[in-house]
């Protein structure tokens, strides 16, 4: 079992007297920092997910949030695909070999062998709007998907195909297992040992998630020890990852720098959304993308 301080980014003790206020990324916004700008009117969120924001806390004050859902959801789906293939298909791995460490002198037919996508059973953990995303894009690759969240949905299994199982049982029968769910105190380490020791020793991790919705050390242990086949994580605790984090010496994990919605299309759509919301609770008036709304009684 490991065991660590994670060193985490530093973090803001106060912002200035503000009326509005736009945040990226994940620095907390927490109770204290918001007690230091009494004028603070909107907080607007560059993303879908806000569980950085101490919501209650804006909730007293009539503070408005806003953020970008729905927007992203195609993209990162994409990602979540492109994780998965490459994982699959060691990608990274071969392109160590032939363009880092220069050892592709001769075609042999007997490295890198992945494993097969298509006819495989994707297992989808938080059938959200992008759960429904990759769901789409797992049926063009002939996958059976298996599906689990807190509320069934039987228009998407009618629509998609897609089979509800128990979360157990997903992990237990699924090739390649993809995360999308928000990061709440019932979500933190999710994944963990027991989780892990249920799923096959052929399977993929792929998170998309947030970092602590899996435990980082239980899956450095599932991966060293061949429990699992493989990861792809696209978020870590911290972030960034510590640079001396046992997962990064590891070659059957991916880890990518936070790039879920990271295209040009959608970050610009994405900046669009949240400069509404905020110039819109800098007005008083109802944000287009609101997780809040002014107003609200103190």
């Amino acid at each position: 079992m490991w065991h660590t301080s994670a060193i985490l980014p530093p973090i803001a003790e106060k912002i200035p007297p503000l009326d509005g206020l736009m945040t990226y990324g994940h620095e907390p916004v927490s109770p204290e920092m918001i007690a230091t700008s009494p004028n603070l009117k909107a907080i607007s969120v560059v993303g879908v997910g806000y569980d950085h924001v101490h919501v209650e806390t804006c909730r007293e004050r009539g503070i408005a949030v806003g953020h970008t859902p729905g927007i992203l959801s195609d993209t990162t789906a994409d990602m979540t695909m492109a994780l998965l293939l490459a994982t699959a298909r060691n990608i990274v791995p071969a392109y160590n070999h032939v363009q880092v460490s220069k050892q592709w002198k001769y075609y042999d037919p007997n490295i890198l062998w992945g494993t097969d996508v298509h006819h495989a059973t994707l297992g989808i953990v938080g059938m959200g709007r992008i759960g429904h995303a990759v769901a789409k894009r797992a049926r063009a690759f002939d996958m059976r998907v298996l599906y689990y969240k807190r509320e069934r949905r039987p228009d998407w299994e009618e629509e998609l195909g897609v089979e509800y199982v128990t979360f157990e049982n997903l992990l237990e029968v699924s090739d390649f297992v993809t995360l999308h769910v928000p990061l709440t105190e019932e979500t933190t380490h999710l994944i963990g040992e027991a989780e892990l020791a249920l799923m096959k020793k052929t399977a993929i991790l792929v998170n998309i998630a947030r970092g602590p919705v899996v435990d980082h050390y239980a899956l450095y242990d599932a991966l060293k020890q061949g429990q699992i086949a493989g990861a792809a994580v696209d978020v870590t605790e911290p972030e960034p990852i510590n640079t001396d984090h046992p997962l990064l010496s590891l070659d059957n994990v991916i880890v990518a720098p936070h790039l879920g919605s990271a295209t040009v299309q959608t970050r610009m759509k994405m900046a669009t959304m949240a400069m509404e919301n905020l110039l819109a609770g800098l007005k008083g008036e109802q944000l287009p993308y609101g997780v809040l709304q002014p107003n609200f009684p103190r």
